[in-house]
Formats: C-alpha cells, structure tokens, sequence
C-alpha cells in the first residue's frame, strides 16, 4: 500500500518519501476501513515534520492530519455508516494513506452533491471558525467581525459561518487582487491589511464597533485589530503566520480593555462541539456557500513537489486515489 511517510523530524523535503507501507488489519469492533480519497497537505502536516507540534507520532510514521474517504468496510457494532458512504478521516488518522483503519465514532455520511476535494478541507478550518465565532463573544445577528488573514482557509470560513448566522465581516488581505474575489465570496467589507486599514474601517462601519477579531497573522497586523476593536472587545489568534510576536498598543489594551484569548481546536473543551460544526461545514460546502480555492493537486508519489508548493503559498491537495 503506496504512503507518504516522515522517516525523521526536520526539514520536511527532505524527511517525508513515499513508500510503500503494510496494508491495515481488517476493522474491529467500533472501528472502520477508509479508502482515503483526497487529503490536504496543510501547514499544520509540515509543523508534525518538524517535530513543533503536539502530535509527534513514532516514526517512521504516515502523517496526514486531514481528508476524505470512502468506507471500505465496517467493524462490529457500527451503525452510523456503512460502506460506500463518504466519510471524513478523524483527527490525526495520517491520512496521507491509501487506506486507513479509524474509529467509526462521531463519523457521519457527508452530502452526496459536496464536491470531495473541498470536502477533504473541512475537519480543521470550518469547525475553528465556527467554534471562534460562537466561543468567546456572544455576537448578535448583525454585528461586525474582524479578522485578517481573510482569504486563508480559516478566513474564507469565516465569511461563510458569519453570513449564514447574520454576522457582518470586515476582511483584511494582503494582495489586492483579493479584494474582489473575497468580496464575491461574501464578505462585507474587504480591504488591504495595511497600518491605514484601521482608520478606512472606522469610516466605513460608521461608529459601529465589533467585539470580535480573528487574528491568523500577529505582528502588527494585530495592532490594526486592536485598533478597530471597540471597548471590552476580543481578540481571538488561532495562527501567527507572519513569524512575529502579537504587537498590541497599552493604550487599547488599558483604556478599551480588551481581551486576548488563543485558540487550538483540539483543546478538550471544544470536543464535544465539533462534530455539530463539521456537518455545518458539510452543509455550507454542498450549497456552495464555502469554498476554498486549490493551488494545486499531486499524487502521493509526487509528494515532494507537493510540499514544495505549500511552502511557496497555496492550499494543495494529494489525490490519494491517483496512486
């Protein structure tokens, strides 16, 4: 059975091959056979790499914190799929694997009419926007959120989560040529993440100041939510993909006393909360309302490459079934 397996933690390029692996025991008791369709390479995967995660398997080991597949076949006492539904990998089931055995709890037969790529992206960033969106301020229909980093993966679920719950989304990017694109997705107001954008948001919501920002960024891009953030507001950061500390000015944190709080959706207290926002994620994805764009699609085989392209930017897919 062809994989794609981490031999040492590291630089990924160079400790991730592909390999051929033992095929799975058939499923026990409680359990199920996948066969894994589609699995995203995300950056998430490339941090377990480099051995900076939680998750540290013993190696070698297949990684793969995400994907999509088919039930192949069903253990003892599992009534809530049978074979041939369409079914998400659990959490860290190392999907990057033409087959896998994983727990049938909490698995779901996702909507036939959702597209299986799209799907694939649906266990980690839908349900941290969704649970950000509900778990820290309890927003009204019609109130404002911030967020930057908009047009990432958690970003472009935001957009959809707010619109289906009567939320309103400020968007901040980096490259204009997303402006428009983000704003056809839905979202509000889109602008570029810039230190002017604060003052331009101010105008544009009219005295209206929101309670919630999403920050996927840090550096001073954190600042510029603070900024926009109205009194007893609440910052909420779930990544720090510019590499740098959170930059927040005394002044807002003093005077508009705001609260930062940090997000990790396996946290054991959002546990119970996440199977509810994958099968809200499943239903946005099926009607179109949830979309993220891939850069690119490899097979296992072209592993390499693939992470080559996660590293120059862009969500990237492996076709498992292409092996």
């Amino acid at each position: 059975m062809r994989a794609a397996q981490l031999i040492a933690y590291g630089n990924p390029a160079d400790n991730i091959q592909f390999a051929d692996v033992p095929e799975p025991a058939a499923p026990g008791a409680g359990q199920v056979l996948i066969g894994v369709e589609y699995a995203p390479v995300d950056l998430s995967d490339l941090l377990v790499a480099r051995g900076v995660y939680p998750v540290r398997p013993a190696l070698p080991s297949v990684i793969g914190n995400e994907g999509v597949g088919r039930v192949l076949a069903v253990g003892a006492d599992v009534h809530n799929v049978k074979p041939g539904d369409r079914v998400l990998a659990p959490y860290y089931s190392f999907t990057w694997n033409e087959r896998v055995v994983a727990p049938a709890a909490g698995l779901f037969a996702l909507p036939r009419e959702a597209d299986p790529q799209q799907l694939a992206m649906l266990s980690i960033n839908p349900p941290t926007a969704a649970l950000m969106l509900s778990e820290y301020v309890d927003l009204k229909p019609g109130e404002w959120v911030v967020q930057n980093a908009a047009n990432s993966g958690v970003g472009r679920a935001v957009i959809a989560f707010a619109k289906a719950r009567g939320l309103k989304t400020v968007n901040l990017v980096r490259r204009a040529e997303l402006v428009g694109e983000l704003q056809q997705a839905g979202g509000d107001l889109v602008l570029l993440d810039t230190p002017e954008a604060a003052e331009a948001v101010k105008s544009a919501l009219d005295g209206a100041a929101p309670r919630l920002a999403i920050d996927g960024v840090g550096g001073a891009s954190t600042t510029t939510l603070a900024t926009v953030l109205g009194t007893g507001g609440t910052i909420v950061s779930y990544a720090a993909t510019s590499r740098t500390p959170l930059a927040v000015n005394s002044r807002d944190i003093i005077f508009k006393r705001l609260t930062l709080r940090g997000f990790f959706l396996s946290a054991p207290e959002f546990a119970a909360k996440i199977q509810p926002a994958l099968e809200q994620g499943a239903a946005l994805i099926a009607d179109g309302s949830l979309y993220t764009p891939i850069s690119g699609i490899y097979p296992l085989s072209a592993i390499k490459e693939a992470i080559a392209h996660v590293e120059r930017g862009g969500k990237v897919m492996l076709d498992i079934a292409a092996a």
